[in-house]
């Protein structure tokens, strides 16, 4: 079942031009959206079912520089600074509160990698503290786990996913931009080699730069035009509860449940590295370029074949710009939540946490996650193909990077000095033979 997301209008009229269509209404095409518009462009926004329907509404709405890959980390840093301007700028409730994030465990392996981590992040100057056992236990009143030790950064926060993303998305339609949704983008079209318009099932609609900002379905679109997108998915399980005793008004990250706190008063719950990774002809195909991944994280996958074989986005299909595409079979993505790990959740959060006893999932969800082989996105122009962009691949993390993933996505679009070094995103190192390496952190 889908999560309440406060809906977005759509335009009344349909756009026949703009400077820069987005195919996307997620949280990095929204933001990039709203950052061309503010800067003079006109943009479009093509949405195939609702902003903010896939995973832009399914995460745990965590906003964090902690554990962040150095490669990541300067966005995730420009991020937090553009989120605790949000609410002011937009004059709309995003849910974001600075609250902190801790990470807490009793493995010597995890306290070493933070410890290692946090080395690396005072050069970039993040405030962030090593906790033994007895700061844990201070950080985490009534949690009733002894834990080893943990990690702990002030000045990250929460945001809620139903509210941030649309919020975003009106305030780029009063600065200009237009957003249709429930209007899939089918293709697109080239004039003298470089990008003139996008074909989608209401017609065309000309402009001069397209950006591809469509979550899971991305690789599926830029692979129907013959460009590589390495992208994988593994569906994930996540619930919120009923309201409930304020235990933190941050986050939590233990070794198998996180917990995150609602402005409603209740938790998002979600169960650390658990999901199943769904057979589908096209992951097959580029098991290869996911082994070094799939041996990091298959202790908590399960398998299974599910949509994904015949009419995900990972799927084999063909279609023409005048015929029925797979994006309008699928509107939104919504796979079924798996109840046994909704109430392994509950089970563990009142286990650690007594004073939450009794208390109950009000609606749980499934979603799919898609990852690079580095976990680390791609916000970048195409080289072969001018006027085609990507900002996607963001490997669960886009939520929380996504303000400052469109900022970076428009100074490219517009040719502006970078906000952040763009070499890490780069499209190219899909296809120019770079080894990607291991996946970077989670």
């Amino acid at each position: 079942m889908s999560p309440p997301v406060r809906p977005v209008a759509s335009a009344d009229k349909f756009p026949l031009e703009a400077d820069v269509v987005i195919l996307g209404g997620g949280m990095a095409g929204i933001a990039t959206a709203w950052q061309l518009a503010k800067r003079g462009m006109s943009v479009v926004v093509v949405e195939k079912g609702v902003v903010a329907g896939e995973q832009s509404s399914r995460n745990w709405g965590w906003c964090r520089q902690q554990n962040r890959d150095p490669r990541e980390l300067p966005l995730a840093q420009l991020a937090i600074r553009i989120w605790s301007t949000l609410n002011e700028e937009t004059g709309e409730e995003t849910g974001f509160r600075q609250s902190g994030l801790v990470y807490a465990s009793t493995k010597q392996a995890d306290i070493e990698t933070w410890e290692n981590w946090g080395k690396i992040a005072r050069e970039f100057g993040v405030d962030t503290h090593m906790l033994t056992d007895s700061e844990a236990a201070a950080r985490l009143p009534g949690n009733s786990r002894t834990w080893l030790g943990g990690v702990y950064s002030p000045t990250d926060g929460r945001a809620e996913p139903a509210l941030a993303a649309p919020a975003l998305a009106r305030a780029a339609q009063r600065a200009g931009a237009v957003i249709v949704q429930n209007c899939a983008a089918r293709a697109f079209e080239t004039s003298g080699g470089k990008i003139s318009g996008v074909v989608t099932e209401r017609g065309l609609i000309r402009c001069c730069a397209l950006l591809i900002a469509g979550g899971a379905w991305s690789g599926m679109f830029l692979r129907h035009h013959g460009h590589k997108f390495l992208q994988a998915s593994v569906k994930s399980t996540s619930f919120y509860t009923t309201p409930a005793a304020a235990v933190t008004e941050g986050g939590v990250a233990m070794e198998d449940v996180t917990v995150r706190r609602r402005l409603d008063g209740g938790y998002t719950v979600g169960l650390s590295g658990r999901g199943q990774l769904q057979i589908s002809p096209w992951g097959l195909m580029q098991a290869k370029s996911f082994w070094r991944t799939f041996q990091t994280r298959r202790k908590g996958l399960t398998f299974g074949i599910g949509r994904q074989f015949l009419e995900g986005p990972e799927s084999i299909s063909r279609w023409r710009a005048d015929s029925v595409s797979p994006f309008e079979r699928t509107r939104i993505l919504d796979p079924r939540p798996d109840a046994h790990l909704v109430e392994k959740g509950i089970r563990r959060l009142t286990e650690i946490y007594p004073a939450l006893a009794g208390i109950r999932p009000a609606q749980s969800w499934g979603g799919m996650v898609d990852s690079t082989p580095d976990a680390i996105p791609v916000i970048s122009p195409v080289a072969s193909q001018p006027g085609l962009y990507i900002a996607s691949g963001f490997s669960g993390h886009g939520f929380g990077i996504g303000p400052a993933a469109g900022q970076l996505a428009a100074d490219l679009i517009r040719g502006d000095r970078p906000c952040v070094d763009p070499k890490p995103y780069r499209y190219e190192r899909m296809i120019d033979g770079t080894d990607l390496g291991k996946p970077g952190m989670l």
